[in-house]
């Protein structure tokens, strides 16, 4: 019996009924034959599957039960989270709206339908912190260019960078060029990060050393921008580079938000007052088909 066109189908109904804004799969489900008028997302991950695990696992029958068990909890639960981010991510981006996603996970060997209010997200609730400090527009464009160099890189290879945006003025001061300002003496039509034109040149630059200095109005003052901070006392997570360090001093020392890339494996961190406001890892796009 083919199941996931009936996990599809029930997933289906049950977001009609509940009247989602997005329907987001994460797993091997065929739409072939349902049609609905909610827009459904598609995400890729691919976690070991229990098939495998199984294989490389020598132990005994019961041991090996309950290993089955909790590797198909491992798995779900990684892909209802990722679906969750995923969901945040479209909505801090302005794809999707407010109120209920219904998720579909699929595993090699099960399947599972999830409700997930994206108000109650944590994600979005940070983005509705940094939009006390900056406007809605701004911080969704320099999110949409971060995952775009989280995910792509530059050139085949992958980037790390980072955004510090608003109290500009402070953030200058504290700051000195490491290299000439590719963006002095630019209108400010062509250094907006609002004009979608300007993003593949901002990704370009992105591969430059040193920060992106950004206005609270979307205007990079600055690219290739070395902080002059202390980052004595700051408490972020071990292993992370001078980049993360700095760009956390600086939202310590000014009213910046800080948005930053990491070079291996693309993870997208914001960094307010000193700390960590929010981490995505696989921060891929999902894939509208519908």
């Amino acid at each position: 019996m083919d199941t996931t066109n009936i996990v599809a189908r029930s997933a289906i109904r049950l977001a009609e009924e509940v009247k989602a804004c997005a329907i987001v799969v994460s797993g091997d489900f065929q739409f072939d034959v349902v049609t609905t008028i909610i827009p459904i997302y598609f995400a890729s991950v691919k976690p070991k599957s229990v098939i495998e695990h199984l294989v490389s696992s020598g132990i005994d029958k019961e041991r090996q039960a309950k290993d089955i068990s909790d590797q198909i909890t491992r798995e779900v639960a990684a892909k209802i989270e990722y679906i969750e981010n995923v969901a945040a991510i479209e909505k801090m981006l302005g794809q999707l709206t407010s109120g209920i996603v219904v998720g579909i996970v699929g595993t090699k060997d099960s399947s599972a339908i999830v409700v997930h209010d994206i108000d109650d997200n944590p994600l979005i609730k940070t983005m509705q912190e940094c939009e006390e400090r900056v406007s809605p527009d701004v911080m969704r464009a320099v999110l949409t260019i971060a995952f775009s160099v989280a995910a792509t890189g530059r050139e085949g290879k992958q980037v790390g960078t980072a955004f510090i945006v608003a109290d500009e003025d402070e953030v200058m001061k504290r700051s000195h060029q490491m290299i000439l300002n590719p963006y002095t003496g630019h209108e400010d039509k062509d250094s907006t990060v609002l004009n979608k034109q300007n993003w593949e040149s901002i990704k370009e630059f992105a591969q430059l050393d040193g920060v992106f200095v950004v206005s609270e109005d979307g205007i990079i003052k600055a690219a290739g921008r070395y902080l002059d901070v202390d980052a004595k006392d700051i408490d972020i997570d071990k292993g992370l580079g001078g980049r993360h360090v700095s760009a956390a001093a600086i939202t310590r020392d000014t009213v910046a938000i800080a948005v930053t890339v990491s070079e291996s494996g693309g993870v997208v961190r914001i960094f307010m007052d000193g700390k960590e406001s929010m981490c995505i890892e696989n921060a891929e796009r999902a894939v509208r088909r519908q």
